[in-house]
């Protein structure tokens, strides 16, 4: 059975669970065992990039991918504003206001930090027992809370500084005289909306405006470098090559420092049993045996306790 990951570059148009439906059809055509799939964080149908896919063992890691660093290039579209915030929805809002890239440059540092943010109405946040989006599409009032997000470093895709006016312009669209969109990447926490942030900086420039591309480009420590498409993965599992396209399950933890494990205190971490006298640095470690992923495990006072066991 496969334990690790395979990183889809998700096309636009495919939603998360359909990808996971995707790859075990391509593990069941393969003659793969039934092997458990999940996904390291939703990815909006309209959005590219990035999706983890765990496997087996791995998917006992998918909660860990959910709250890591995220990292996205995005496309405002200036002049409308939309009820879902992209392109999707009905138009709520218009505005003849065209930013310059002075002006967008100058106010992404208000959106750079710690900042509050009200997440869509069409989302996927729960009112009550319900999805936001259903309540929204069934024309209910939606009013979500303001949430504390961080925003690790936002700017422009193609910074004015590269180049003279002329290049300027060339790159940036409208140039100096306002743009109809920009472009922005970002690296963000968990929780955050790139719409809502999109929205919000339009509102801060004194305009409206929509997404109108979306491509994640990380997700943890997961980057293009390793992304296959869905089309590669199926040549791949038909050539019987299909573990070459599979990463580690231990790819996910590259900032947690390994612990090696005599095969004893394997066992006894296999059982769910704490270790005493094992000199660990405090925190959370990989305890492995001979190179094979145990447990994830965290150094206490009271000594070594399993936060996650594999069974590999």
């Amino acid at each position: 059975m496969l334990h690790g990951w395979i990183i889809l570059d998700k096309p636009v148009g495919l939603g998360s669970t359909t990808a996971v439906s995707a790859v075990k059809r391509i593990l069941r055509q393969a003659g793969e065992p039934k092997t458990k799939v999940g996904h390291g964080g939703t990815l909006d149908p309209l959005a590219s990039g990035i999706l983890p896919i765990a496997l087996g063992e791995a998917t006992k890691l998918c909660g860990r991918m959910l709250v890591s660093t995220k990292a996205y290039d995005f496309t405002i579209s200036f002049g409308e504003e939309t009820d879902t915030l992209d392109a999707e929805g009905e138009i709520i809002a218009t505005s003849e206001v065209r930013p310059t890239p002075q002006q967008i440059d100058a106010v992404l540092l208000r959106f750079t930090g710690e900042i509050e943010q009200v997440p869509p109405a069409f989302s996927a946040l729960k009112i009550e027992g319900k999805p936001a989006y259903a309540r929204a599409r069934a024309g209910e009032k939606v009013e979500l809370r303001p949430r504390r997000v961080t925003i690790h470093s936002l700017s422009i895709r193609n910074p004015r500084e590269r180049g003279p006016a002329k290049e300027q312009e060339q790159q940036l669209g409208a140039g100096l005289r306002g743009n109809d969109e920009v472009t922005l990447s970002a690296t963000v926490s968990k929780g955050t909306y790139i719409r809502s942030l999109a929205r919000d900086i339009a509102h801060a420039l004194g305009t409206v405006g929509r997404l109108s591309y979306l491509r994640r480009t990380r997700a943890g420590p997961f980057s293009p470098d390793s992304a296959i498409s869905l089309d590669f993965l199926e040549e791949a599992a038909k050539a019987r090559r299909l573990t070459e396209t599979v990463l580690p399950l231990n790819a996910a933890l590259d900032d947690i420092p390994a612990l090696p494990v005599t095969p004893d205190q394997a066992r006894l971490l296999r059982h769910g049993q704490m270790l005493f006298g094992i000199p660990a640095k405090p925190g959370l470690s990989l305890a492995t045996s001979e190179g094979t992923p145990v447990a994830l495990v965290e150094a206490t006072a009271d000594g070594l306790k399993v936060v996650r066991g594999f069974n590999l």
